[in-house]
């Protein structure tokens, strides 16, 4: 039986949606597992019949609340499809700012509906969360498998430096930048610090991260600790995380 599958999207870029059709090598063998009801940048389709829904992007709208409610009520498995969803991701930026009077300024008398930005998880329960700005295809098609042929889909608990030393990259640290990898899920094939960006931490905390050696680590270095905190802050994915040190 194939995946009866619907992807959403919500206050997002749907840059998680483009990663899966743009597997150009492997999305003829990948939709040979799933049955597509509702999904825009594949079909045209828009059916309501479907067992597992992706939800990209965070809510920020109270008519996005009542979708995604609707959505929940439908699907037997609801996922938090990349880090705008998982964690609420660039757009809770604007959580820092005094709503109204930011509204007020861009808008001027214009009404705009807007709320706070919140993460799928405080909206409805979420029975698995895919993290990644964009997320990683070769991930995601593997938890597809998982879920088609009912093992336990699994995340790294590691965090990305494991597969930037497995890349050989020289550490951004040393080199004098803040990067997240010491203390990020891994998953994506380092593949910022690949590209020597350093790593903002878009898939979240790793299981098996240390903080405090973190933040020693950072001070050690002579590193900007505001540097640090504007970082951690970026995708709202380290909250839980935030201390008075940093």
């Amino acid at each position: 039986m194939k995946l009866k599958i619907a992807s959403f999207d919500f206050t997002c870029c749907e840059g998680c949606q483009l990663q899966l059709t743009n597997s150009e090598s492997t999305l003829t063998d990948f939709l040979e597992l799933l049955d597509i009801r509702n999904f825009r940048e594949i079909s045209s389709e828009r059916l309501d019949d479907y067992d597992i829904a992706l939800v990209e992007g965070s809510i920020s709208r109270e008519d996005e609340v009542e979708r995604l409610l609707k959505i929940r009520k439908q699907a037997k498995v609801l996922v938090a499809f990349g880090t705008c969803a998982c964690f609420g991701g660039v757009n809770s930026l604007k959580n820092s700012f005094p709503l109204d009077e930011t509204v007020r300024e861009v808008y001027g008398d214009m009404v705009i509906e807007t709320l706070p930005v919140r993460r799928i998880r405080d909206i409805v329960k979420v029975d698995l969360s895919i993290p990644g700005c964009p997320v990683a295809k070769e991930e995601v098609e593997r938890i597809m498998v998982s879920l088609a042929t009912d093992s336990i889909p699994t995340l790294p608990k590691y965090p990305v430096c494991v597969e930037c030393k497995q890349q050989l990259n020289t550490c951004l640290i040393e080199l004098g930048e803040i990067c997240l990898g010491p203390i990020t899920r891994a998953g994506c094939n380092a593949v910022c610090p690949t590209g020597k960006t350093a790593c903002l931490g878009c898939r979240g905390p790793a299981e098996e991260l240390n903080m405090p050696a973190f933040l020693e680590l950072v001070k050690e270095r002579g590193l900007s600790l505001s540097d640090l905190q504007e970082k951690l802050a970026f995708y709202n994915a380290f909250e839980p995380l935030a201390t008075d040190e940093t």
